[in-house]
């Protein structure tokens, strides 16, 4: 990890994976189809601030969980065996250490380039939707690192529109709710 300010930079051994959980809004139930929300739009948008927009950027993942009703979790499906995914992920991290020699994680500049390189189909996408959401630099080089992952889970040598959109999918938006 390395800290840069002004004047100096400094770095730091550190990889790590954060892995964190939110509640909608203060009260918890903003969204929820059968417990009503008591939070005003203000609190709401306050609550989601404390996210700051720059830490926000740095987190590649952000996915909505809403709560199971009981019904939902007395009939759920069995969903896909833990085997069958452990030998997705083991068949996805095989070709990228072959294609690459590391992890998409650690590809940056024009390295990151290189083996997210996309046709004019994806580029188009990637360009429109980088413009729509007004995404950083580092937060399209983030979406480019999750659709060459989502790609290499699927089994695909390039990357596709429907790759690229779930990783936009994916993209931490801002957390304030109306």
């Amino acid at each position: 990890m390395t800290i840069s300010r002004a004047r100096a930079s400094v770095s730091y051994p550190a990889r790590f994976q954060l892995v964190a959980a939110m509640n909608p809004c203060p009260c918890g139930h903003h969204g929820d189809p059968e417990k009503h929300c008591s939070c005003s739009a203000t609190e709401r948008a306050r609550y989601a601030v404390r996210i700051s927009g720059p830490l926000l950027d740095r987190i590649d993942l952000v996915v909505n969980v809403p709560r199971l009703t009981v019904d939902e979790l007395t009939r759920a499906n069995v969903g896909e065996p833990s085997a069958a995914v452990r030998e997705r992920v083991h068949l996805a991290r095989t070709q990228m250490l072959e294609r690459q020699g590391e992890r998409n994680s650690l590809l940056a500049g024009a390295v990151l380039r290189a083996h997210t390189a996309l046709n004019a189909g994806p580029e188009n996408f990637a360009r429109t939707a980088a413009r729509q959401l007004g995404l950083t630099g580092r937060g399209y080089d983030r979406i480019l690192r999750v659709a060459r992952t989502i790609a290499d889970l699927a089994g695909a040598a390039d990357i596709t529109e429907a790759h690229l959109a779930e990783a936009v999918a994916y993209r931490p938006r801002e957390l304030a709710t109306a």
